[in-house]
């Protein structure tokens, strides 16, 4: 997995649990807080196994120039990610990045547009409670849809709620409350645009009845978490000819880090299944294949000719790949 390397050390100054599964991190940079807009992500690192990696969590509120403020969900099972960040302690010293933005807000068109909708699943709010402050603060017409499994989950409802107050409803499973994106969309004024983030099936939701609405695609922007998909993490087997291989993909390992650690090297940026760069071929498939990206369309998945290797995975068996590699 390729590591950044302008990583600077910092400190977790305080550490807030928000609910049973969430947990907010303070962390200040002794080289200082970088400028950063709402909608940017922070790559800290962590160790998996005894092994370096890196994780990217979303920035959350309003820039702050005295630390960076993220929120971290608890996966079990998981990659191993999490478990390291809560193991930490308040005082501990860590290693992160610099904010990069993959999920920009258009403030001009938020201005423009007759309304802004910002859409959450689960963990999902984190990106957009910036979003939400700033729109609100300049007078935008901005309102929000939160969904969660339990009130509990409801993390930073009472920030939404100071900075939009009615515009901010919220649904919880488990009592039954079903957001329908159908509707929301169908609610919307033309011109309108709606930003997303949460799970897959969330986010497949709103592409399909974005389009099926007839609507600008370039109104709809969205942020997957990268790693959540329909069925299980479990261990599959990859064959790749050219190379001679055959390798397992354990479930606390990405396809590309399996590659990655075999020595198959593979194109790749985002690493959360939304540029496409690492997409391969798929020669055959004994199994299903768990399409975990954004970038692919439901026709290309269906077909399943091509596989985002940073986050899609093999369940019930494997996959051959063309990797494109050509020995010498």
């Amino acid at each position: 997995m390729k590591i950044s390397r302008n990583r600077q050390p910092a400190h977790v100054r305080a550490i807030r649990d928000l609910s049973p599964t969430v947990r907010e991190f303070e962390i200040r940079p002794e080289g200082g807080v970088k400028p950063w807009t709402v909608g940017s992500h922070l790559k800290v690192r962590v160790i998996v196994d005894g092994v370096e990696d890196e994780r990217s969590y979303s920035l959350v509120g309003l820039p702050d120039p005295e630390v960076y403020r993220i929120a971290v969900k608890r996966a079990e099972p998981g990659r191993g990610g999490s478990r390291h960040m809560w193991s930490l302690l308040a005082g501990d010293e860590l290693q992160v990045g610099e904010p990069n933005n993959h999920f920009e807000l258009p403030l001009n068109a938020a201005a423009l547009a007759p309304q802004t909708l910002l859409v959450a699943g689960g963990i999902g709010i984190t990106p957009l409670v910036g979003m939400a402050q700033l729109l609100a603060a300049r007078g935008a017409a901005v309102a929000m849809r939160y969904a969660a499994r339990n009130a509990a989950e409801l993390v930073y409802a009472d920030v939404l709620t100071q900075a939009l107050g009615e515009r901010l409803r919220t649904f919880c499973s488990d009592a039954g409350e079903r957001l329908s994106i159908e509707q929301e969309i169908a609610a919307l004024p033309p011109g309108a645009q709606m930003l997303v983030c949460g799970p897959l099936a969330l986010l497949d939701a709103a592409v399909t009845a974005w389009t099926q609405a007839g609507r600008d695609p370039a109104d709809l922007r969205f942020e997957t978490f990268g790693n959540s998909g329909r069925h299980e993490s479990e261990s599959f087997w990859v064959e790749l000819p050219r190379h001679q291989l055959r390798i397992e993909v354990p479930a606390g390992r990405s396809l590309l880090q399996a590659l990655e650690d075999h020595g198959v090297q593979t194109l790749y940026d985002c690493q959360r299944g939304e540029c496409g760069l690492c997409a391969m071929d798929i020669v055959e498939v004994a199994g299903t294949i768990d399409h975990r990206d954004v970038f692919l369309s439901a026709e290309e998945k269906h077909d399943n000719r091509r596989i985002c290797a940073c986050v899609s995975r093999v369940s019930g068996g494997g996959v051959v790949l063309d990797s494109a590699y050509r020995p010498d």
